[in-house]
């Protein structure tokens, strides 16, 4: 496999590169839940136009240039509705939703506004088959069900929400919507959603499927930690070369290298997974396999990674102005986004039999 960006994505890369190297690391997250900021910084930028198409005033790129983005900004522990808006929102609403559809549901996100999308549900994570009922009423559906782990939904225009019959993009003001806040681990926005007879009309319906949903979204929070791990390992490598103990940096001792080395076969292990996902996806190709490992890998290994290296970084690891915390707190957060290890590993076992 060709490691290498094509032009389009390096441009990506040093687009995001360029907005996120002056920016002062933010250690107390805001009230809001991400770094309001940094992602107008993304906007006027021009990064949340990549995959809006060109008819729209985008620059009509894909799947492959957004987990470019995404694992930009995991890379340097940035706190924003990326993830949500370029991966679980703009993705899949260019390819599953209409002309007609697009023109609603993107408008206003070149500019900072924020979409997302309600798929996990209490005690199933990612589900191909949701509780969530969407019940015909004439020219309409009804919802009914609860949706939890939805990023960014009070600050959203819209959100797309898988149910058992098929995926519906609502209004957050919608009557029978009801939004709450849950905590998380890196003090990101996320609500609990709850339907309750909450009426979306047909011309909200999308075309597409929950599981191709939930495909995109999977291969978007794959990129991010991608970018999440190797920023740790970044991070934690200056750090054992620059801390001098007993006369010499702790690099140069063995139980710190060998550490460090498990690290890094763990980043790269999940970055192949990562790349050979998204680009199966923008193939065309079936990318099942790759994303269940993906999965897998990022709530088996990547937080046992993260504790490897808070341990070496030492008491400096906990401090939540040091970035990190911001990277340990935030896989954490997507490891229960995909389910946990158990429930990866029972996906992966199924997919055998």
């Amino acid at each position: 496999m060709d490691f290498a960006f094509a032009e389009e994505q390096q441009a990506v890369s040093d687009v995001v590169e360029a907005v996120l190297a002056d920016r002062e690391f933010i250690g107390v997250v805001p009230a809001v839940g991400y770094d309001e900021a940094l992602w107008q910084s993304l906007a006027g930028n021009g990064v949340l136009n990549l995959a809006i198409p060109d008819r729209l005033g985008g620059d009509g790129l894909g799947l492959s240039e957004v987990s470019v983005a995404l694992r930009v900004l995991g890379k340097h522990g940035a706190l924003t509705p990326a993830l949500a808006t370029l991966g679980f929102g703009v993705v899949p609403l260019v390819e599953l939703a209409s002309a007609e559809q697009q023109d609603r549901f993107l408008e206003g996100v070149g500019s900072g506004g924020i979409l997302t999308a309600a798929l996990d549900e209490p005690g199933s994570a990612l589900p191909s088959s949701p509780s969530v009922s969407a019940v015909r009423d004439g020219s309409s559906l009804l919802l009914n069900g609860r949706k939890i782990g939805v990023l960014h939904a009070a600050e959203a225009n819209w959100i797309l929400v898988t149910t058992d019959n098929g995926v519906v993009v609502v209004a957050p003001n919608t009557p029978g919507v009801t939004i709450a806040r849950t905590p998380t681990a890196s003090k990101a926005a996320e609500y609990a959603v709850t339907f309750a007879d909450a009426s979306v009309p047909d011309s909200d319906v999308l075309a597409g499927s929950v599981e191709r949903v939930n495909q995109l979204a999977l291969a978007a929070i794959g990129s991010y930690a991608d970018g999440l791990v190797s920023g740790a390992l970044r991070l934690t490598a200056d750090h054992v070369s620059n801390r001098v103990q007993f006369g010499k940096p702790l690099a140069t001792f063995q139980a710190v290298s060998q550490q460090l080395a498990d690290v890094y076969v763990v980043s790269r292990t999940l970055n192949l997974g990562v790349t050979s996902a998204v680009w199966r996806l923008s193939a065309g190709l079936d990318a099942t396999e790759d994303l269940d490992i993906v999965a897998f890998w990022l709530a088996s290994e990547a937080q046992r990674v993260m504790q490897i290296c808070h341990h070496l970084h030492g008491g400096l690891g906990v401090d939540i102005t040091y970035p990190m915390n911001r990277y340990y707190s935030t896989i954490k957060d997507l490891s229960r986004l995909v389910g946990g290890s158990s429930e990866r590993l029972d996906v992966l076992a199924a997919a055998q039999v």
